[in-house]
């Protein structure tokens, strides 16, 4: 298992970039990864790129580390955080939250997201960051167990 400074050293290596076409094979890849570790999306897009790329889209970064995509998160018109993710290999050393903080940075005013409360840690990890929940509601789509799944939405602080 990586020690802190192992964690530290490669996160000296991730580069974080605004996100481009050509990148999108490779954001399907880590996002392929992400699915199979943790069900998110629940469910397999049929279309993943267009998944990653909703209509409302206004801004995505990825994170790179030596020519491999391992984080991606996007920005809306709304400045509604969406599609953010770490791959498994990349995760414990902070890169989710520098991916936030790039969004943070673009937008002008405070933040909102959504997260289903099956992601438990990541739950944590905006509660954590300050994100307050200001609601809760049931989605459209389904969860693991088959019902529609209850979305928390979250404000930054």
């Amino acid at each position: 298992m990586p020690g802190p400074g192992d964690v530290a050293a490669t996160l000296a290596r991730v580069t974080i970039r605004p996100r481009t076409p050509q990148d999108l094979p490779a954001c399907v890849d880590a996002l392929a990864q992400v699915q199979a570790a943790d069900r998110y999306p629940v469910d397999w897009p049929d279309d993943p790129g267009g998944w990653l790329t909703p209509d409302d889209l206004a801004a995505a970064w990825i994170a790179v580390e030596s020519g491999v995509v391992v984080g991606h998160v996007g920005l809306t018109g709304d400045a509604e955080i969406v599609r953010l993710f770490v791959t498994p290999a990349a995760r414990g050393g902070g890169l989710a939250a520098r991916l936030l903080e790039t969004a943070r940075a673009a937008a002008a005013g405070p933040l909102k997201l959504q997260v289903s409360s099956e992601g438990k840690a990541a739950i944590a990890f905006y509660e954590r960051a300050g994100w307050r929940r200001i609601g809760s509601d049931r989605a459209a789509w389904l969860n693991a167990a088959g019902e529609p799944a209850l979305v928390h939405h979250y404000v930054s602080p």
